[in-house]
């Protein structure tokens, strides 16, 4: 039998325990992060869906309604940010739920989704994930801390090199 999968808005109440589910895989991500989202979700400028599994905390993705892109951002197209799910939770189907989730949300005043996925194979899940799910790389090449690389351009490789796509959402 599956397990039934809540996805809600973030509440106060979740950024500690967002930030101890994560210390215990020991990935460094701080309350005071979600508590910033937090404040952020107030003002209208973000959404945070929290996925829950059985009364667990599993995972949770951001949309930026204003994307820190410029080329999203320019375009009015809002962003899918920060998508995590706990590694015990992974291959479950709670990330292709919060992405559903995230796309009908925007799809109800947008008619694009774009999102950004790192290139390391840390991220190769998530790339595969966005592939199926119809998101097509923007042309733009890639990109790292929101300036476009050029051939010949000596990088570093992090986090923070990526690979832009966007999705044409389907209003129901």
């Amino acid at each position: 039998m599956s397990k039934k999968i809540l996805i809600r808005p973030l509440s106060a109440e979740d950024c500690e325990i967002i930030a101890k589910a994560f210390a215990a895989q020991a990935w460094n991500k701080p309350s005071a992060q979600y508590q910033n989202y937090l404040k952020e979700q107030r003002a209208g400028k973000r959404e945070v869906l929290i996925a829950e599994t059985e009364n667990e905390f599993a995972g949770y993705l951001t949309i930026l309604w204003q994307s820190d892109f410029a080329p999203f951002r320019e375009k009015a197209i809002p962003e899918i940010v920060d998508l995590n799910v706990l590694i015990k939770f992974r291959n479950q189907g709670i990330g292709s739920i919060l992405m559903e989730t995230a796309e009908n949300l925007i799809a109800e005043n947008h008619r694009t989704a774009g999102i950004r996925v790192g290139l390391t194979a840390d991220y190769g899940a998530a790339q595969r994930m966005y592939v199926r799910r119809g998101y097509i790389p923007d042309g733009r090449g890639i990109s790292q801390n929101g300036f476009f690389l050029r051939y010949g351009d000596k990088i570093t490789v992090t986090d923070e090199l990526n690979l832009q796509f966007t999705k044409i959402l389907n209003k129901s």
